[in-house]
Formats: structure tokens, sequence, C-alpha cells
């Protein structure tokens, strides 16, 4: 006798709650069906469902998010480094004291003490037919991050060699949700034979009809749920194993919503409303903003930067704020609307001619004009480099383009041996942007502060008058 088990995944939300209501409504139908059917199905999440970006995220620390996986009626879920970085310690530790589903990750450690309760490193489910299956999770280790927050995150190899065999022991079929990431995702398929399915996330990947490896099958759903995916795994009772693997994932762009969610949606915009409408202060004239060009807010929130952090030197590209700051009353919300993005500030080591080159670079129209997506920044493009500390001198060339001419700090000669601290945005430590600054062996990160709170402070000593 064979008995059809069902997965339902969802990864890399990021709050994007434009979808949400139509994952609801795929959701449910398709728990539905198998209910009738009187199939086993299960819902889990693989993380990164949280993201700051979203007014309803940032007004209730990812617990609005929460309520919504509830409302759908999730089974298991696993965290990614925008649950476990971008809040703050005690945020994180009561972010799913409320959830109606179990939560896995084996590789999370609190520095303070215990770890949370509602974490474990994994559960074991039944279906209706008896068959056991163990469902393990596995969280990037961001530790650069993480031990700020006083969390560390072991190696993922060094937990799977702990629990896989011992799993193995105890169930018939091992499922990891893993938001670490394809390329971590194909080397685990490669070594534990015993895992044998990876429902992965992190890295936005879309696998439409999974990837097998060895014994494993791979899938993931790209991002912000224009695809939700379903693992079909066939368990034959004779053989006592499972004799087919299959993974979809499907578009639901195209769907209509759910009433009932896009309700729900509404209700905690408007909460989220109220909570963000704690006023900052009060500008007495409009502050312009351009991507392009020098501007007294931008120069004023790279030099509150360089003193924040105690840097020689700082420079911020001007894209991270999103729109002009009108006069009046300026509330928390409108600083979460300008300068949405999950970035901390960071202070890097680079020598004088590594600091030189991260300049020039900053100066090609190809930076500029970079409609970047990712590393946290949630803006348009990455716009012009702004300075603290640092008096840029530059030429147009017959190209037509701005060049660097000339570089001092602090009104001295850059030193091309010398090491300066350059307090800058995270963003850039991470990919090919700047490679210097991304090479940088010394670096050191501000959490849980996001440029945003900077942006705060400027406006408030620089510009208005807080009541």
């Amino acid at each position: 006798m064979e008995e059809k088990l069902f997965f339902y995944y969802t990864n890399d939300l990021h709050s994007n709650f434009d979808q949400w209501s139509r994952v609801t409504g795929y959701l449910k139908e398709a728990r539905e069906d198998k209910r009738i059917a009187k199939q086993s199905s299960w819902l889990v999440d693989i993380g990164d469902h949280v993201d700051r970006v979203n007014p309803i995220a940032e007004a209730f620390k990812g617990k609005a998010n929460v309520q919504l996986m509830n409302d759908i009626g999730y089974d298991i879920a696993t965290f990614g480094n925008n649950e476990g970085i971008t809040l703050a310690h005690e945020d994180f530790y009561h972010l799913y004291d409320e959830a109606d589903f179990d939560v896995v990750c084996a590789n999370l450690n609190n520095i303070r003490g215990d770890n949370p309760q509602w974490v474990q490193p994994s559960v074991t489910v039944k279906t209706k037919g008896g068959v056991r299956i163990g469902v393990l999770g596995l969280t990037a280790p961001f530790n650069a991050f993480y031990e700020l927050l006083d969390w560390h995150v072991s190696h993922p190899f060094d937990v799977l060699d702990a629990y896989v065999s011992e799993l193995a022991k105890h169930t018939d079929i091992i499922v990891l949700l893993s938001h670490l990431g394809i390329t971590e995702d194909r080397e685990i398929a490669r070594r534990y034979n015993d895992v044998d399915v990876i429902i992965g996330g992190h890295t936005h990947h879309l696998l439409r009809t999974g990837e097998t490896i060895n014994n494993t099958i791979i899938t993931a759903a790209g991002k912000h749920c224009a695809f939700v995916g379903e693992v079909i795994l066939t368990w034959d009772h004779n053989q006592r194993q499972l004799v087919r693997k299959e993974a979809y994932t499907t578009d639901i762009t195209h769907r209509a919503k759910d009433l009932q969610t896009e309700q729900k949606l509404n209700e905690l915009i408007s909460e989220a409303d109220k909570i963000l409408d704690e006023k900052i202060t009060t500008l007495d004239k409009t502050i312009e903003v351009n991507w392009f060009k020098n501007t007294p807010i931008m120069e004023k929130l790279t030099a509150t930067l360089k003193k924040w952090t105690e840097a020689d030197c700082a420079m911020l590209n001007a894209g991270v704020l999103l729109d002009q700051i009108e006069s009046g009353d300026v509330s928390l919300k409108d600083i979460h609307r300008i300068c949405p993005h999950p970035i901390n500030p960071c202070v890097v080591q680079l020598k004088g001619d590594e600091l030189v080159e991260v300049i020039r670079a900053s100066f090609t129209k190809e930076f500029m004009e970079l409609k970047l997506k990712g590393f946290g920044f949630r803006g348009e493009v990455l716009g012009r480099m702004i300075f603290a500390g640092l008096e840029v001198e530059t030429e147009v060339k017959k190209d037509g383009q701005e060049h660097v001419k000339n570089v001092t700090i602090n009104n001295q000669p850059i030193d091309h041996n010398h090491t300066y601290h350059v307090a800058t945005a995270d963003m850039f430590t991470f990919g090919r942007l700047l490679p210097e600054i991304a090479k940088s062996e010394s670096k050191r990160y501000f959490l849980p502060e996001f440029l945003r709170d900077l942006l705060a402070r400027t406006l408030n000593e620089e510009y208005g008058q807080a009541n």
C-alpha cells in the first residue's frame, strides 16, 4: 500500500504583504483539499518571513507576521537572518511566544543563557498511516552580527553531524528546513544520505521542479511568495521506504486575494500607523533629497555616522534616503518610509590606497545608477557617495564622466600605507559592490541600530526641535 505525504511551504516573504492574501487563499484551499481526501499534509515556512522594510513588521517587531502565520495554520517554521539579526535580543527572544506552530532550529544558541522556550532542534510528526517524519531546522551562521546581539549560530555541518544519524534511528523520513542557501543545500545533499528532502531559502533561488542530488531532493520557491512550493512524498508501507519524491512550485501572482486576510492586513496597517505615529521632531521647512547630488541632509547624516562610530571618516550613498522630508511634525512612520532599509552602521579598516580606490569606484556611473536588490538595500538606486572627514576633488573628463582628482582626509594628504577606520553602511561589506570594503579583514558592525536611527538623531539635533 502506498501513502502520499504533502508539504506545502513558503520562504523569504520579506514582509511583502501585497502577496500574502494570495498565499493565504492558495494554502487554505490546498489544505482543505487534503483534509477532504484524508491525506497527510503540513504547512512550513523557511524563514525571512519578517522584514522590517514593511511598517507592519516595523511596528510590531515581527509579531504581526506570526499572527498572520497562525491565521493560516502553519505547522512548522524555521527563521532566517531577517528575524535573527534585525531585531534586538529581547524582541527576537519573544518573537514566537504566541506562535501556534513549532519553530525548529538546531544551530541557535543564546549567549545570555537558555534558548527561548519556543525553539527546538527538530520535531517528529506522523502521517495518518503512522510514518514518522523528522523535521530539522537550520539558519545561516552570520555570527559577525548574531554575536553582537548575544546569539551564536553553530556551523550547520557540526549540527548535522550531531543530529542526522540520531534522528534517522527514530524516524522514517528526514526533512530539513534550511535557511542556508542553495550552495550549502547542495553540499548537505552530497554529504548526508539520510536527509530525504531539503526545503530551502535565503538565496532566493527558484527550483520549479526540484533538484535531486544523491538521495536528496532539494526545492525552493524564490522570494516574496510569488511562488508557493509543494513537496509530494510517496511511502510504500510494504517496502517500508520512500519510492517517489517530487517537488513543484506554483506561480500564485494571478490568483484572487483572500478577503479575510485583506481585512486583517488593513487592520494591522491601521494599528501600525498608530504605533509609528510617535513624534520625533518638528521641521520648519521641507528637506530636499537628491540621489545624484550632495545635499545638506546627506552631508549631516554622514557626519552623524562618523561621529557616532568614532571613525576617521565616513561615506554613505545618497540612495539610502528615498524621499524628501516634509516640513512639520516628523514621526517614526516618516523616518521608516524615508529610510526603510534593515542596514546597520559599520566600520571597516582600509589602507590609504584601498580607501582611494573605493572612492574612485563610487564615482562611476555604473555604481551610482546601480539598481541594487538585496544586501538590506530597499531603495531604487545606490546614488552618489557622500563623505565626512574626507575632501574629494573631482573633474569632468572628455568622456563626460566625473573622475576623482585628489583626496585628502581632515585636510591632510592620504597616507597610502596608513590604516584608516572608515564608517559606512554594512551592505558594502557583502558581495562585490566595493571589493576593498568587502575584503577588509576588520569589520565592526553596530547592532541593533539601523541607519534610520541615525537619521532620526540627525533630524532632531540638526534640524528640528523635539517636544
